[in-house]
């Protein structure tokens, strides 16, 4: 799925749900809002997002537990999980959107370039991908955009209570 699809589908599938969207991006930086806010009619979505590029704004920020970012750094799953669920809460939105992971160059505490993690966090479950990617660091950043927006997509067409 391209990025403009994606987002397009996304923002479609919150307008006909009358949902609310949130964004926590690490790795991204930001693409990931961005490319959201491109689509028309997303100002009825879109609530918002941060960036929380430092590992201790992860916790500063988005709620996600200072314990666990010790315990395990900041590209696991479950700290995607707890960023998805906080920007959802701290935004006050029904649907939270979620990356975290090495794009490179270099490995990271011990992860690989190219490991990476998404979640969506929605009114009844969170869901975390973990994804394996390669290529450059702009590749990496895209396709972990693409794979966020496209698990947003499945869960908003999974079921009508999330």
């Amino acid at each position: 799925m391209d990025t403009g699809v994606a987002a397009a589908a996304a923002v479609h599938a919150l307008v006909e749900r009358r949902e609310t969207l949130a964004v926590a991006e690490s790795l991204t930086g930001g693409l990931l809002a961005a490319t959201v806010v491109e689509i028309p009619g997303v100002s009825s979505v879109f609530r918002g997002g941060m960036v929380v590029y430092a590992t201790d704004l992860k916790h500063s920020l988005a709620g996600v537990p200072e314990d666990l970012l010790s315990e395990r750094g900041p590209v696991d799953p479950d700290v995607a999980k707890s960023l998805a669920e906080g920007v959802r809460s701290r935004c006050g939105a029904d649907w939270g959107l979620a990356t975290t992971g090495v794009a490179g160059p270099e490995p990271q505490d011990g992860k690989p370039v190219g490991m990476v993690f998404v979640a969506v966090a929605g009114p009844a479950r969170t869901i975390v991908q973990e994804l394996k990617l390669a290529g450059s660091r702009e590749d990496i950043r895209h396709e972990t955009m693409v794979a966020a927006l496209a698990l947003l997509v499945d869960e908003l067409r999974g079921s009508g209570v999330g």
